[in-house]
């Protein structure tokens, strides 16, 4: 049999593994700040819907403004020790956070300073992130490293959300905090070893690497298309889990607890949307990506159409399968069709352009909630959601981008017919 019948085993490729241990740990960290942040703020004395609002946008705008800056970072130096670096400021950030909730001294303003830290954060290692994964792995087994790598994750976010609810109810949210702060140290010692080659010195500036960046992204209409999409599709999730969803658990299903449920839900469904991309085959990965980001929109018109928390949960459930199944071919095939040299830059205008919208869906949807109502509000998030994903569909670029396996036996049949 051929090497490409027996693909190299990602569980004896320890750089993969490494980096799997680490995204696994800090997820699973990540998993009880999801819930303890939202009702840390809620806990305060006399807290609003709109400091929620304020405290989860200020995490968000600087993962907007920075996330280019980040991309051109990456791009030049150590993809491994800038997520070590990345790692170790999330750890400073979500430990102050905890200790100011341990001690009853949190006021907002210090919440949303370290709350813009936690966001800086994010915006160094997320286009790092994107562009380790093909310096580690073969080429033909990208989608499987891809799908196993989120079928980790995913298991362990839904082991941290399965135990946040508890542990915030228990003991408080400043101890789920202070489990998320940990796993951040543990996810810096593995990702400091991967010991990925530093990048040659470039002649260029920042600038002209933005530049080189924005050409890679805007030459590929399909890449440009779907995340204009998803700039509305996340600000409308966003709402919905950092403001809108809270608010409407604590109104009707009882708080912490129930919303936790929901969220670990959709972690379990995201576990068997990954499971499933990592081995299927699919001809045309962007308009099936496109497609299913339609039950996306499930968990909020449920939650506002004011449907009982076992259906809440399984719209929740189908709304993972979705995203991770998306989720597994969107990288794939970016890093499949993006040369690797421009990868995080690349990735970089992905995340800005998904994000854009999201500071605002945050910081609108508290004083929206309190002036036309949550259960409308809701409903509105998820009417978003479906408009945008329709409207993707019209793009040529999107419907017609093939694999490469799918694509050769084409281009062989027109070699053979002229």
């Amino acid at each position: 049999m051929s090497a490409a019948e027996h693909p190299p085993s990602l569980l004896r490729n320890a750089g993969f593994v490494r980096l799997a241990l680490a995204r696994i740990i800090s997820v699973l960290g990540n998993g009880f700040a999801r819930i303890a942040l939202a009702f840390a703020v809620l806990s305060l004395p006399g807290a609003t819907p709109g400091e929620l609002s304020l405290v989860v946008a200020c995490q968000a705008v600087p993962q907007l403004a920075l996330v280019l800056v980040g991309g051109v970072i990456a791009d030049r130096v150590s993809r491994s020790a800038l997520m070590a670096v990345a790692d170790v400021l999330g750890a400073l950030s979500y430990g102050g956070l905890a200790a100011m909730v341990l001690t009853g001294r949190a006021p907002v303003a210090a919440l949303c300073a370290l709350a813009v830290t936690a966001g800086i954060a994010t915006a160094l290692f997320a286009p790092a992130m994107e562009g380790v994964i093909p310096l580690l792995v073969p080429s033909e087994v990208l989608q499987r490293a891809n799908g196993l790598l989120r079928v980790g994750t995913n298991t362990s976010l839904l082991l941290g959300l399965a135990l946040s609810g508890v542990t915030v109810a228990w003991v408080g949210a400043g101890w789920a905090l202070a489990i998320n702060a940990l796993s951040f140290v543990v996810s810096a010692a593995l990702t400091s070893s991967l010991r990925l080659r530093r990048r040659p010195r470039k002649s260029t500036s920042g600038w002209a690497d933005l530049r080189e960046g924005w050409r890679e992204f805007a030459s590929r209409q399909w890449l440009w298309v779907v995340v204009v999409q998803f700039s509305l599709v996340v600000a409308a999730m966003n709402a919905n889990a950092g403001v809108l969803g809270p608010l409407a658990a604590s109104a009707r299903f009882g708080g912490a607890r129930a919303w936790s449920l929901v969220v670990a839900a959709q972690a379990l469904g995201a576990v068997a949307g990954a499971g499933i991309a990592a081995r299927a085959r699919v001809t045309r990965p962007i308009l099936a990506a496109v497609l299913f980001t339609l039950p996306a929109a499930l968990p909020p018109a449920l939650l506002g159409a004011g449907a009982p928390l076992w259906a809440v949960a399984a719209g929740a459930f189908t709304a993972g399968v979705s995203l991770d199944f998306f989720g597994v071919l969107w990288s794939t095939t970016v890093q499949r069709e993006v040369p690797e040299e421009a990868l995080s830059r690349v990735s970089s205008y992905d995340w800005f352009g998904s994000l854009a919208l999201a500071p605002l869906g945050l910081a609108l949807a508290g004083p929206a909630a309190d002036t036309f109502g949550t259960d409308r509000m809701l409903v509105v998030c998820a009417a978003l959601i479906v408009t945008a994903t329709l409207a993707a569909l019209l793009s040529p670029g999107v419907r017609s981008l093939r694999t490469a396996d799918a694509a050769e036996p084409e281009r062989l049949e027109a070699s053979t017919a002229s």
